[in-house]
């Protein structure tokens, strides 16, 4: 399984949150979040990907899901409520797919230039 997600705070943090000083960026940027949820991505050692909008990981349904919660709580502690966005391709018997699918991509792509 691909599965692809955005996860971000809202809300004004709890007391004693994960925030550095308690406020949102003057920018309402959520980068110190994001960044707890990715770390606990990466370290899960399942493959993964960050883009500007979403983190794609490749896993069996349990472990990826395992971490996408755990990601999601992590994020919770700078915001009173979480936003999260999930898109899945669920194709049993492939891996490899987090790279395969860009590659046969851009080969179709190089076939038709």
């Amino acid at each position: 399984m691909l599965l692809a997600f955005s996860v971000a705070p809202s809300g004004q943090p709890a007391a004693g949150s994960a925030s550095t000083d308690g406020s949102a960026s003057a920018d309402g940027s959520v980068h110190d979040a994001v960044a707890e949820a990715v770390k606990i991505v990466r370290e899960s050692g399942l493959p993964n990907q960050t883009d500007s909008m979403f983190t794609t990981i490749e896993g069996e349904w349990d472990e990826v899901f395992d971490v996408v919660k755990r990601a999601t709580e992590a994020v919770g502690k700078f915001g009173s409520r979480v936003s999260l966005v999930i898109k899945a391709d669920i194709r049993p018997g492939y891996t490899g797919e987090l790279t395969g699918k860009v590659e046969r991509l851009e080969n179709a792509i190089a076939e038709k230039g």
